[in-house]
Formats: structure tokens, C-alpha cells, sequence
């Protein structure tokens, strides 16, 4: 290979993992306020999938745009390898982490190499690898935006209203269904950080990791239903989504809120006469908020779980992982 060129999976059609193909592709320059990482590890998150299928799920009004071939991938851990003239904050041999370019799809971080925006990235927490930062950017910024702090203006192409997070203590109660996959267990952490009491919803196979990361209760969605047990919750976080989402209202207070993270169908006429909100927000990729968790990540306080790793190469085989659904944490692709 060529010391010009690097490996990319790319996809040049659309369709199910087999479409993920191991190529062969220059090493991108950076541009103005950009840095190149040489990637050691990537996250694997449901907007990869999302793309490989076309963006088929998402409201045709809100679909980026993009041209095939294309690289996927938006969390990367690596070393800085260069850093363009206008960039301050970095310098080449430093270890970073980041959520590249989200919302677009033009992360392009199945790569052995990739320019990233010097304003998406942060110092890679030292006390975790390459494997552990990469899991982290979009799962926990996620959680992060949902539950603690917005931290960008841009209205949400989901609801016209602008999201606000509830305030968390000790007298919150949470409820985070969900909780065992990756935004999930991020949450549950965050909600505990902040002293809230909170009830996990899993499967049973996931209950002891739940209870280590803090679960004050747990349910498991396979012998029982959540909103026959719980009720007068402060706050759902549903990581799950879809058609049966909104069952979940019969969980809150009055003037309670759930947050849907994948997309619910609710009815408007319920939640009044319920007299709970339903608010979500759009990831985005913000560097500041991530060296801000990465201190949390550094002190231990949140930690990254990681369901499986696959070689860069094998993408289609951590896709195909992520199909079978069950997830404990996150998947990552590392890069030799």
C-alpha cells in the first residue's frame, strides 16, 4: 500500500452489512481548522447503520446529504498527526477523542486515517484506551445533551419547541429504559452522578451490570411491564423508542417529562390531559462538552462499557453484531 493511501471501509451501495467493503483510499489532507488523527479505535453507533441503509427511517425532510462512495462513522480515539496553521490547542503526538461532524453523515471514521474539526475533538481521558474513548463521543454526548446540558442554539428538526433538560438531585426520579445499550448506560450514570434515584429497564441477562453502574431498581422487560410497576417518575429517558414508546407516560407525575431518544408516537391530546411533555434534541458534536466528560471518564466516575471489538476491517461482522440487538455497552472497531 501505497504511503499516500490508507484502509477505508466504504460503502458504495446501499443494503445489509455485506455492503460494508475494505478499500483502499488516499489519507485526506486537513483543512483550515482541521487536524488529521491517525484513528486507533471506532465507535459504532445506529447512524452507521442508518446510512449503510440509505437513511430509509429517517423523515425525508431530514435526511443529510451525501454522495456513495462513502466512508461512515463519526467516533473516533486516536493521535493527532498533523494540525493545520490555524488550529491552536493541539499539536501532532496528542492523544484525543471525538464525535466528528454529527449531525451530517460526513464523519467518515472507518479509516485508518481522518480530518477531523479540531472544535469536535478533546484530550483522550489518560486513564482509558483508545478502545473506551472511541465508545464514548456519541453515546454519552447524547445522554449528556438529553439530561444535563444542551450546549448548542440549533433548533431540533424533531419539534419546534427548544428541549431542556430536567434538573437532576437527589429527589429526581428516573426512569431509563434501554439502559443496558449505550446512550442507556451512559444515562443511568449520569443520573446517578447527579443523585437521582433510578430504575433500569433490560432484559434480565443485563440486571448485575446494571446494578454495578448504580440501577437503584430494576425491571426486566421480559416478564414484567414497566408502567404496571412504576409510577409518579419524575423523568423517563427511553434509549428504545418506537411505536409502543408512549406507555411510558403512564410512569410520570404530573409534570413529568419523557425524552424520547429514537424516534415514539405519541398523541398530543394524552400527554395534556396527562400533564407531562414529551421533549427530545439532536446529538451534536461539541468538543468542550467532551473534554468536560472526559474528566468524568478520567476520574471514574462514568465508565465506558464495551460489548464486543472487531477489527477495523471486519465491519460487516460488528454490524452483524449489532443486528442480533442485546447490546451490553458499545461495539468498537480497532485499527491496527
Amino acid at each position: 500500500m501505497s504511503t499516500h493511501t490508507m484502509r477505508a471501509v466504504r460503502l458504495h451501495e446501499h443494503g445489509g452489512p455485506e455492503v460494508l467493503r475494505d478499500d483502499e483510499v488516499p489519507i485526506p489532507d486537513p483543512g483550515p481548522g482541521e487536524v488529521l488523527v491517525r484513528v486507533h479505535a471506532v465507535g459504532v453507533n445506529p447512524p452507521d447503520w442508518y446510512l449503510r441503509d440509505g437513511l430509509s427511517n429517517l423523515p425525508p425532510e431530514t435526511r443529510p446529504k451525501f454522495d456513495l462512495p462513502v466512508i461512515p462513522g463519526t467516533d473516533v480515539s486516536g493521535v493527532v498527526e498533523a494540525v493545520a496553521a490555524d488550529v491552536e490547542g493541539f499539536s501532532v503526538g496528542d492523544e484525543v477523542f471525538g464525535l466528528l461532524r454529527f449531525p451530517s453523515f460526513d464523519g467518515s471514521a472507518y479509516a485508518e486515517y481522518v480530518a477531523a474539526p479540531a472544535s469536535d475533538l478533546a484530550p483522550k481521558p489518560a486513564g482509558i484506551d483508545h478502545v473506551h474513548a472511541a465508545g464514548a463521543p456519541m453515546s454519552l454526548l447524547t445522554a449528556w445533551q438529553f439530561l444535563i446540558e444542551l450546549g448548542h442554539d440549533h433548533p431540533s428538526p424533531f419539534q419546534e419547541a427548544r428541549h431542556r433538560p430536567t434538573p437532576l438531585g437527589a429527589e429526581t426520579t428516573v426512569l431509563v429504559n434501554g439502559a443496558a445499550g449505550g446512550v442507556g448506560h451512559f444515562a443511568l450514570q449520569l443520573a446517578k452522578w447527579k443523585g437521582a434515584h433510578v430504575t433500569a429497564v433490560a432484559s434480565g441477562a443485563h440486571e448485575s451490570f446494571l446494578r454495578e453502574l448504580g440501577a437503584d431498581e430494576f425491571i426486566d422487560y421480559t416478564e414484567s411491564r414497566a408502567e404496571e410497576l412504576v409510577h409518579d417518575v419524575d423523568l423517563v429517558l427511553d434509549a428504545v423508542g418506537g411505536p409502543h414508546s408512549s406507555r411510558f407516560l403512564r410512569t410520570l407525575k404530573r409534570g413529568g417529562a419523557l425524552f424520547p431518544v429514537f424516534f415514539g408516537e405519541y398523541d398530543e391530546e394524552e400527554t395534556a390531559r396527562l400533564g407531562v411533555t414529551v421533549s427530545g434534541t439532536q446529538v451534536r458534536s461539541n468538543g468542550a462538552q467532551l473534554a468536560e466528560l472526559g474528566r468524568l471518564l478520567d476520574a471514574g466516575t462514568v465508565r465506558v462499557a464495551i460489548d464486543s471489538t472487531f477489527k477495523l476491517a471486519d465491519a460487516r461482522a460488528a454490524h452483524e453484531r449489532a443486528a442480533r440487538g442485546h447490546i451490553q455497552g458499545k461495539i468498537v472497531l480497532t485499527v491496527a
